[in-house]
């Protein structure tokens, strides 16, 4: 504990106790809410309030079409959407992951 003196006086604050809405894992400890995104294309953060970014999740299938499990997240950030570069970006990612051939 620890006492804060202000001009209404003084008072105790526990820092040892979280917050009763901070989320924690199993082990007890503090985790975030929020993790900031990446643009897969150029590293950039994706800032929270960025309604022009979008996330694609592709699933991995066999050779009958069914889902494997496995998915490849990318995440393109609403500047390359702008400038109109995301589809080139998205297809060098895919190429890049085996997703994407560019064979006849």
């Amino acid at each position: 504990c620890r006492t804060i003196r202000s001009h209404f006086g003084s008072s105790r604050i526990s820092t040892s106790v979280p917050a009763p809405d901070a989320m924690q894992n199993e082990e007890g400890k503090v985790v975030d809410l929020y993790l900031p995104r990446k643009c897969s294309a150029t590293n950039r953060l994706i800032q929270a309030k960025e309604h022009a970014a979008v996330q694609i999740n592709v699933a991995q299938v066999d050779e009958q079409g069914r889902f494997t499990g496995e998915t490849f997240t990318f995440a393109m950030s609403g500047y390359m959407r702008q400038q109109g570069e995301a589809d080139l970006a998205f297809n060098r990612l895919f190429f890049e992951k085996g997703l994407l051939t560019f064979s006849k």
